[in-house]
Protein backbone atom coordinates (compact mmCIF):
# COMPACT_ATOMS: atom_id res chain seq x y z
CA UNK A 1 0.00 0.00 0.00
CA UNK A 2 1.45 3.69 -0.58
CA UNK A 3 2.38 6.00 2.00
CA UNK A 4 -0.16 7.96 0.77
CA UNK A 5 -3.02 5.71 1.02
CA UNK A 6 -2.09 4.54 4.77
CA UNK A 7 -2.62 8.11 5.54
CA UNK A 8 -6.64 8.24 4.33
CA UNK A 9 -6.95 4.74 6.01
CA UNK A 10 -5.51 6.68 9.30
CA UNK A 11 -7.98 9.49 8.77
CA UNK A 12 -10.47 6.97 8.02
CA UNK A 13 -10.14 5.20 10.81
CA UNK A 14 -9.64 8.45 13.05
CA UNK A 15 -12.83 10.16 11.79
CA UNK A 16 -14.89 6.55 13.14
CA UNK A 17 -13.22 6.27 16.28
CA UNK A 18 -14.58 9.90 16.90
CA UNK A 19 -17.68 9.15 16.10
CA UNK A 20 -17.90 6.22 18.17
CA UNK A 21 -16.15 8.13 21.53
CA UNK A 22 -17.82 9.95 24.15
CA UNK A 23 -18.76 7.21 26.76
CA UNK A 24 -18.57 9.22 29.89
CA UNK A 25 -16.30 8.28 32.64
CA UNK A 26 -16.48 7.55 35.86
CA UNK A 27 -13.94 7.37 38.96
CA UNK A 28 -14.52 5.35 41.87
CA UNK A 29 -12.55 3.86 44.56
CA UNK A 30 -9.98 1.13 43.92
CA UNK A 31 -12.54 -1.78 44.98
CA UNK A 32 -12.27 -5.17 42.75
CA UNK A 33 -13.66 -7.25 45.31
CA UNK A 34 -17.16 -5.76 45.31
CA UNK A 35 -17.44 -5.71 41.70
CA UNK A 36 -19.93 -7.78 39.88
CA UNK A 37 -19.97 -8.93 36.48
CA UNK A 38 -21.92 -10.78 34.13
CA UNK A 39 -21.31 -14.53 33.80
CA UNK A 40 -18.76 -15.07 30.70
CA UNK A 41 -21.20 -17.03 28.40
CA UNK A 42 -23.04 -14.27 28.65
CA UNK A 43 -20.54 -11.55 27.79
CA UNK A 44 -20.94 -8.80 26.69
CA UNK A 45 -24.58 -7.75 26.77
CA UNK A 46 -23.78 -3.91 26.60
CA UNK A 47 -21.21 -1.18 25.06
CA UNK A 48 -17.38 -2.21 25.97
CA UNK A 49 -14.75 1.03 26.41
CA UNK A 50 -12.12 1.30 25.04
CA UNK A 51 -9.49 3.50 27.26
CA UNK A 52 -6.37 4.46 25.28
CA UNK A 53 -3.65 6.62 27.44
CA UNK A 54 -2.93 8.39 24.21
CA UNK A 55 -4.26 10.90 21.78
CA UNK A 56 -5.89 10.70 18.81
CA UNK A 57 -3.96 10.08 15.99
CA UNK A 58 -1.35 8.28 17.15
CA UNK A 59 -0.08 4.24 16.89
CA UNK A 60 -1.84 3.31 20.08
CA UNK A 61 -5.08 5.16 18.98
CA UNK A 62 -5.24 3.56 15.67
CA UNK A 63 -4.65 -0.05 16.73
CA UNK A 64 -7.63 0.56 19.37
CA UNK A 65 -9.81 1.77 16.71
CA UNK A 66 -8.91 -1.18 14.33
CA UNK A 67 -9.49 -3.96 16.97
CA UNK A 68 -12.63 -2.09 18.27
CA UNK A 69 -14.26 -2.11 15.44
CA UNK A 70 -13.95 -5.55 14.46
CA UNK A 71 -14.23 -6.71 18.07
CA UNK A 72 -17.66 -5.20 18.10
CA UNK A 73 -18.47 -7.44 14.92
CA UNK A 74 -17.92 -10.05 16.87
CA UNK A 75 -19.53 -10.03 19.68
CA UNK A 76 -22.49 -7.87 18.69
CA UNK A 77 -22.09 -4.52 20.83
CA UNK A 78 -20.89 -1.30 20.30
CA UNK A 79 -16.55 -0.80 21.43
CA UNK A 80 -16.27 2.98 22.09
CA UNK A 81 -12.83 4.25 22.23
CA UNK A 82 -12.35 6.54 24.86
CA UNK A 83 -9.02 8.75 25.00
CA UNK A 84 -7.79 9.85 28.21
CA UNK A 85 -3.78 11.13 27.26
CA UNK A 86 -1.79 12.97 29.86
CA UNK A 87 1.16 12.19 32.10
CA UNK A 88 2.19 9.18 30.36
CA UNK A 89 -0.55 7.29 29.94
CA UNK A 90 -1.09 7.49 33.96
CA UNK A 91 -4.23 9.26 34.06
CA UNK A 92 -6.04 6.78 32.06
CA UNK A 93 -4.79 3.83 33.50
CA UNK A 94 -5.72 5.36 36.99
CA UNK A 95 -9.64 5.84 35.36
CA UNK A 96 -9.28 2.38 34.49
CA UNK A 97 -7.79 0.83 37.57
CA UNK A 98 -10.78 2.53 39.46
CA UNK A 99 -13.65 0.95 37.36
CA UNK A 100 -15.62 -1.80 37.84
CA UNK A 101 -13.78 -4.73 37.62
CA UNK A 102 -16.80 -6.61 34.95
CA UNK A 103 -14.98 -6.81 31.29
CA UNK A 104 -16.49 -3.55 29.94
CA UNK A 105 -13.94 -0.90 30.85
CA UNK A 106 -10.13 -1.78 29.35
CA UNK A 107 -7.23 -0.59 28.67
CA UNK A 108 -5.26 -0.19 25.75
CA UNK A 109 -1.49 -0.05 26.34
CA UNK A 110 1.74 0.04 25.14
CA UNK A 111 4.94 -0.95 26.52
CA UNK A 112 5.16 2.67 28.51
CA UNK A 113 3.12 1.52 30.59
CA UNK A 114 5.89 -1.20 31.91
CA UNK A 115 8.61 2.25 31.84
CA UNK A 116 6.16 4.26 33.71
CA UNK A 117 7.02 2.74 37.25
CA UNK A 118 10.63 3.28 37.07
CA UNK A 119 9.85 6.64 35.91
CA UNK A 120 7.46 7.83 38.44
CA UNK A 121 7.79 7.12 41.90
CA UNK A 122 4.26 7.87 43.10
CA UNK A 123 2.00 6.24 40.84
CA UNK A 124 -1.96 6.54 41.71
CA UNK A 125 -2.64 2.60 41.37
CA UNK A 126 -0.20 -0.02 41.80
CA UNK A 127 0.97 -1.50 37.90
CA UNK A 128 1.36 -4.44 39.34
CA UNK A 129 -1.99 -5.52 40.92
CA UNK A 130 -4.35 -3.47 39.79
CA UNK A 131 -4.84 -4.63 36.33
CA UNK A 132 -5.55 -8.27 34.87
CA UNK A 133 -3.55 -9.21 31.44
CA UNK A 134 -5.94 -9.78 28.82
CA UNK A 135 -3.91 -10.35 25.70
CA UNK A 136 -0.80 -8.71 23.68
CA UNK A 137 -1.61 -8.28 20.31
CA UNK A 138 1.13 -6.53 18.36
CA UNK A 139 4.72 -5.71 18.26
CA UNK A 140 6.59 -2.92 16.58
CA UNK A 141 10.48 -2.19 16.86
CA UNK A 142 12.25 1.00 16.65
CA UNK A 143 14.92 2.24 13.98
CA UNK A 144 18.07 3.03 14.33
CA UNK A 145 18.50 5.62 11.31
CA UNK A 146 20.86 8.28 9.81
CA UNK A 147 20.33 11.13 7.14
CA UNK A 148 21.25 9.88 3.73
CA UNK A 149 24.14 12.39 3.89
CA UNK A 150 25.59 10.95 7.15
CA UNK A 151 29.18 9.45 7.16
CA UNK A 152 27.78 6.96 9.53
CA UNK A 153 27.07 4.23 7.27
CA UNK A 154 26.46 0.97 10.08
CA UNK A 155 25.87 0.61 13.57
CA UNK A 156 29.70 -0.10 13.60
CA UNK A 157 30.21 3.19 12.53
CA UNK A 158 27.73 4.66 15.24
CA UNK A 159 29.72 2.79 17.70
CA UNK A 160 32.80 4.31 16.88
CA UNK A 161 32.09 7.68 16.60
CA UNK A 162 30.31 7.16 20.45
CA UNK A 163 34.15 6.21 21.28
CA UNK A 164 35.76 9.27 19.67
CA UNK A 165 34.80 11.60 22.46
CA UNK A 166 32.42 13.60 20.35
CA UNK A 167 29.13 11.66 20.92
CA UNK A 168 26.70 11.64 18.28
CA UNK A 169 23.10 12.99 19.43
CA UNK A 170 19.84 11.26 18.98
CA UNK A 171 16.32 11.80 18.86
CA UNK A 172 13.55 10.22 20.53
CA UNK A 173 10.08 10.82 21.19
CA UNK A 174 10.50 11.91 24.61
CA UNK A 175 12.08 11.32 27.90
CA UNK A 176 10.71 8.12 29.01
CA UNK A 177 9.62 6.60 26.13
CA UNK A 178 10.73 3.50 24.48
CA UNK A 179 12.98 4.89 21.69
CA UNK A 180 14.92 6.79 24.74
CA UNK A 181 15.55 3.90 26.56
CA UNK A 182 16.68 1.93 23.74
CA UNK A 183 18.92 5.14 22.95
CA UNK A 184 20.32 4.39 27.03
CA UNK A 185 20.61 0.59 26.38
CA UNK A 186 22.42 0.92 23.32
CA UNK A 187 25.12 3.27 25.14
CA UNK A 188 25.38 1.02 27.95
CA UNK A 189 25.73 -2.22 25.95
CA UNK A 190 27.67 -0.79 23.90
CA UNK A 191 29.96 1.33 25.96
CA UNK A 192 29.16 4.33 24.29
CA UNK A 193 28.32 7.99 24.18
CA UNK A 194 25.44 9.38 22.61
CA UNK A 195 23.88 12.71 23.74
CA UNK A 196 20.12 12.30 23.70
CA UNK A 197 18.16 14.68 22.71
CA UNK A 198 14.22 14.06 23.66
CA UNK A 199 11.70 15.72 21.95
CA UNK A 200 7.13 15.59 22.59
CA UNK A 201 6.42 13.18 19.85
CA UNK A 202 7.78 10.87 17.41
CA UNK A 203 6.82 13.26 14.86
CA UNK A 204 9.44 16.75 15.91
CA UNK A 205 12.34 14.06 16.83
CA UNK A 206 11.79 12.92 13.15
CA UNK A 207 11.60 16.28 11.36
CA UNK A 208 14.64 18.05 13.03
CA UNK A 209 16.88 14.63 12.36
CA UNK A 210 15.63 15.03 8.96
CA UNK A 211 16.49 18.68 9.00
CA UNK A 212 19.89 17.99 10.48
CA UNK A 213 19.36 18.96 13.86
CA UNK A 214 20.04 15.47 15.37
CA UNK A 215 22.76 13.00 13.83
CA UNK A 216 20.42 9.60 14.42
CA UNK A 217 17.05 8.90 14.74
CA UNK A 218 15.77 6.29 17.21
CA UNK A 219 12.20 6.47 16.04
CA UNK A 220 9.37 3.43 15.21
CA UNK A 221 9.41 1.81 12.04
CA UNK A 222 5.68 2.76 11.28
CA UNK A 223 7.28 6.63 11.58
CA UNK A 224 10.66 5.74 9.99
CA UNK A 225 9.29 3.50 6.90
CA UNK A 226 8.66 6.23 4.87
CA UNK A 227 11.63 8.13 4.54
CA UNK A 228 13.56 4.86 4.28
CA UNK A 229 11.78 4.19 0.90
CA UNK A 230 12.54 7.61 -0.32
CA UNK A 231 16.12 7.31 0.43
CA UNK A 232 15.97 10.31 3.30
CA UNK A 233 17.52 8.32 5.55
CA UNK A 234 19.11 4.85 5.85
CA UNK A 235 18.22 2.21 8.44
CA UNK A 236 21.34 1.15 10.74
CA UNK A 237 19.70 -1.38 12.91
CA UNK A 238 16.04 -2.59 14.36
CA UNK A 239 16.08 -2.45 17.76
CA UNK A 240 14.17 -5.89 18.08
CA UNK A 241 15.83 -9.28 18.97
CA UNK A 242 15.57 -10.13 15.17
CA UNK A 243 14.80 -8.59 12.09
CA UNK A 244 11.29 -6.86 11.11
CA UNK A 245 9.24 -8.88 8.58
CA UNK A 246 9.00 -5.06 7.34
CA UNK A 247 12.86 -4.32 6.95
CA UNK A 248 14.18 -7.89 6.18
CA UNK A 249 17.67 -6.76 4.94
CA UNK A 250 17.93 -4.58 7.77
CA UNK A 251 20.09 -6.65 10.93
CA UNK A 252 19.32 -6.22 13.80
CA UNK A 253 21.39 -4.78 16.65
CA UNK A 254 21.49 -8.12 18.66
CA UNK A 255 23.14 -10.11 15.60
CA UNK A 256 25.42 -7.10 15.06
CA UNK A 257 27.26 -7.83 17.86
CA UNK A 258 25.03 -7.00 21.14
CA UNK A 259 23.30 -10.19 21.73
CA UNK A 260 21.54 -9.13 24.88
CA UNK A 261 20.26 -5.87 23.29
CA UNK A 262 16.20 -5.99 22.52
CA UNK A 263 13.72 -3.01 22.81
CA UNK A 264 10.37 -4.03 20.99
CA UNK A 265 7.50 -1.98 21.68
CA UNK A 266 4.40 -4.18 22.32
CA UNK A 267 0.77 -3.18 22.31
CA UNK A 268 -1.84 -5.11 24.35
CA UNK A 269 -5.10 -4.87 26.78
CA UNK A 270 -5.32 -4.83 30.56
CA UNK A 271 -8.39 -4.89 32.49
CA UNK A 272 -9.14 -4.17 35.88
CA UNK A 273 -7.78 -6.83 38.63
CA UNK A 274 -10.74 -8.61 39.92
CA UNK A 275 -12.14 -9.45 36.24
CA UNK A 276 -13.56 -12.80 36.48
CA UNK A 277 -10.89 -15.04 34.78
CA UNK A 278 -13.93 -16.44 32.31
CA UNK A 279 -14.47 -12.72 31.15
CA UNK A 280 -10.69 -12.22 31.04
CA UNK A 281 -10.49 -15.46 28.87
CA UNK A 282 -13.48 -14.74 26.80
CA UNK A 283 -12.02 -11.45 25.81
CA UNK A 284 -8.91 -12.90 25.16
CA UNK A 285 -10.28 -15.08 22.33
CA UNK A 286 -12.45 -12.52 20.94
CA UNK A 287 -9.43 -10.44 20.30
CA UNK A 288 -7.50 -13.48 19.32
CA UNK A 289 -10.02 -14.30 16.60
CA UNK A 290 -10.52 -10.41 15.42
CA UNK A 291 -6.27 -10.42 15.25
CA UNK A 292 -6.00 -13.61 13.12
CA UNK A 293 -8.49 -12.49 10.31
CA UNK A 294 -6.35 -11.90 6.91
CA UNK A 295 -7.48 -8.32 6.59
CA UNK A 296 -7.10 -7.30 9.93
CA UNK A 297 -3.53 -8.48 9.93
CA UNK A 298 -2.77 -6.84 6.72
CA UNK A 299 -4.68 -3.46 7.93
CA UNK A 300 -2.20 -4.01 10.46
CA UNK A 301 0.90 -4.56 8.80
CA UNK A 302 0.48 -1.65 6.03
CA UNK A 303 0.61 0.37 8.75
CA UNK A 304 4.25 -1.35 10.03
CA UNK A 305 2.49 -3.44 13.32
CA UNK A 306 3.23 -7.12 13.56
CA UNK A 307 0.28 -8.69 15.04
CA UNK A 308 1.14 -11.16 18.06
CA UNK A 309 -1.46 -13.49 19.79
CA UNK A 310 -0.79 -13.97 23.71
CA UNK A 311 -2.73 -15.93 26.43
CA UNK A 312 -3.20 -13.99 29.77
CA UNK A 313 -0.86 -15.18 31.45
CA UNK A 314 2.01 -14.83 29.01
CA UNK A 315 1.03 -11.21 28.61
CA UNK A 316 1.30 -10.79 32.61
CA UNK A 317 4.61 -12.19 32.47
CA UNK A 318 5.87 -9.77 29.98
CA UNK A 319 4.55 -7.14 31.54
CA UNK A 320 5.95 -8.16 34.86
CA UNK A 321 9.73 -8.33 33.24
CA UNK A 322 9.62 -5.12 31.58
CA UNK A 323 8.84 -3.75 34.67
CA UNK A 324 11.43 -4.73 36.55
CA UNK A 325 13.80 -4.38 33.49
CA UNK A 326 13.00 -0.64 32.81
CA UNK A 327 13.00 0.17 36.50
CA UNK A 328 16.16 -1.05 36.96
CA UNK A 329 17.63 0.93 33.49
CA UNK A 330 15.83 3.90 34.94
CA UNK A 331 17.30 3.83 38.28
CA UNK A 332 20.91 3.67 37.01
CA UNK A 333 20.40 6.31 34.24
CA UNK A 334 18.66 8.64 36.93
CA UNK A 335 15.34 9.41 34.78
CA UNK A 336 12.39 10.35 37.32
CA UNK A 337 9.55 12.61 36.53
CA UNK A 338 8.57 13.69 39.67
Amino acid sequence: MKFSSVVRCLAAISLLGAALAGMPARANPIDHANAGADPGGDFPQRPIRLVVTFPPGGGTDTLARVIGTELGRSVGQTVVVDNRPGASGNIGAELVARSPADGYTLLVVNSTFAINPGVFRKLPFDPGKDFSAVIAFASVPSVIAVPEHSPIRGLKDLIAAGRSGKPPSYASCGNGTPQHLAGELLKISAKIDLLHIPYKGCAPAMTDVLGGQADVSINTLTNTLPYLKTGKLRALAVTSRGRSPFLPEVPSVSELGLPDYDVDQWFGILAPAGTPPDIVQKLNLEIARVIARPQTKANLANLGFATTHSTPAEFQRMVNADIARWTKLALRIGLKAD
